[in-house]
């Protein structure tokens, strides 16, 4: 059967927009089965449109999702390109409603659009299923709650009509893997197959990380013209293993190494990668060069899916706040150092127990150092450029509020030469997760009116 290439328009919420338009331009000229997929979403960014959601019931999907498909919407319906998303976020719907608008701006006939359910357990019913789950669950903190669901009801949805296809939580390679088992039939024991897709769409899931981004490392592992890297393509064979390339007259770089370092991101274990549809084992697999930028991955292995699925609890977790300001030329360091004392004092002369974290960006600032301690023992005494950052959480807002203007007040109550005062605060979330029995989450979809 003919191969199926899947290009990637989006690695996460927030990703380039013009990606997607050299990825279709390739697919049109290559010919044959094709489909795009868009990964917008991470843990915390379905949370975050949950909340948006919330405060605004015609939100919570994919803020870009206009940008994102107006290059592209046009092309992908004419060529039978089929799209999937999990743009959809946590309003699958009201990303359905602003594609089909979109279609009808641009002068093209509505699509068939289907949506994807099943993932979102924030109402009563989902909320006493994931209550039953977890002994400490907080009613009067909830905010939402959402399981991982995987690649046969996009696959359905398309094999029923579906030119566009929207999810919310659904786990990030069944994007990939939804398209391939409507293309090639696969049933749901086809272990190895499926396993195989399921890593295509891992390798695709991050957009421009297995095409060079992310891996570029002057001097030690070059890419070229990384300014306009091309977004990967898969193109999936029937026995699940697949070419990567990307696309075309686009910079970037696909060779061995990219794969290999996407293949095992973000992976616990490489003989057992566990998604919604199937247990993946890539620990025989090959990673092979067949040609310019094009990469032949085979040999993945499947194992039987687990009982279960994954589910994300989200609680409210109080305010989040930081600030900085610069201190530069001679003694710069003691000076910021001197600000942080300052801020540590009156901190915490009115608010004794909340902890802080400094960072001095330019001596040390990136690794985990809540407790301050690498901070106290890192020192340069020669930096000239120190941009002192402040950071506190806490469950109400006003003593945020409080630590925003006590650094505010650094620029003329600190130390000598700061400036360059900036202060953000958002709401904080936190999240538990826990493991739900499959058939008390089924998924299912419908078409959008």
């Amino acid at each position: 059967m003919e191969t199926l290439a899947v290009g990637c328009g989006a690695g996460f919420s927030g990703d380039r927009v013009d990606a997607a338009e050299p990825v279709v331009r390739t697919l049109i000229e290559r010919g044959g089965p094709a489909a795009l997929i868009f990964e917008n979403l991470a843990e915390r960014t379905l949370a975050t449109q949950q909340l948006a959601k919330r405060a605004n019931p015609q939100l919570g999907y994919e803020p870009l999702l206009a940008l994102e498909l107006r290059p592209v919407l046009a092309d992908c319906l004419a060529h039978g390109i089929v799209i999937v998303g999990n743009f959809g976020a946590a309003n699958p719907d009201g990303a359905a409603q602003l594609i089909r608008q979109l279609a009808l701006d641009l002068g093209l006939v509505a699509p068939r659009i289907a949506v994807v359910r099943g993932d979102d357990l924030s109402d009563a019913g989902g909320r006493a299923l994931v209550r039953s789950h977890l002994p400490d669950f907080d009613d009067a903190r909830f905010v939402c709650a959402n399981v991982y669901q995987g690649a046969f009801e996009i696959a359905a949805a398309i094999r029923a009509g579906a030119q566009i296809v929207v999810t919310g939580r659904v786990a990030d390679p069944s994007l990939v893997l939804g398209p391939a088992v409507a293309h090639f039939g696969w049933p749901a024991d086809h272990w190895d197959a499926l396993a195989g897709a399921t890593m295509a769409g891992h390798l695709l899931e991050c957009g421009a990380q297995v095409s060079g981004g992310y891996f570029a490392d002057p001097g030690l592992k070059d890419v070229p013209d990384l300014h306009d890297v091309g977004f990967p393509i898969a193109e999936i064979a029937g026995d699940g293993s697949c070419i990567v390339g990307k696309a075309a007259r686009t910079g970037g770089l696909v060779d061995e190494r990219t794969v290999k370092e996407q293949l095992l991101y973000e992976l616990h274990d490489p003989a057992a990668y566990i998604t919604p549809d199937v247990v993946a084992d890539i620990s025989d697999c090959s990673v092979t060069r067949v040609g310019a930028d094009r990469v032949r991955l085979a040999g993945v292995r499947g194992h039987p899916r687990t009982p279960t699925l994954k589910a994300n609890v989200f609680f409210d977790g109080g305010w989040f706040g930081e600030g900085e300001i610069s201190y530069a030329g001679p003694n710069a360091e003691a000076r910021a150092r001197l600000a942080m004392d300052v801020m540590q004092k009156r901190m915490g002369r009115q608010f004794p127990l909340l902890p802080l974290r400094f960072d001095l960006i330019g001596v040390t600032s990136i690794l985990g150092d809540d407790g301050n301690r690498m901070l106290q023992a890192a020192s340069t005494g020669q930096a000239t450029d120190i941009r002192l950052r402040v950071a506190g959480r806490h469950q109400e807002q006003k003593v945020i509020d409080c630590l925003l203007r006590e650094l505010t007040a650094l620029w003329t109550g600190g130390p000598a030469g700061g400036g360059g005062v900036r202060v953000a605060r958002r709401q904080r979330l936190s999240l538990q997760s826990c493991l739900i029995a499959r058939e008390r989450v089924p998924a299912s979809f419908d078409f959008a009116a």
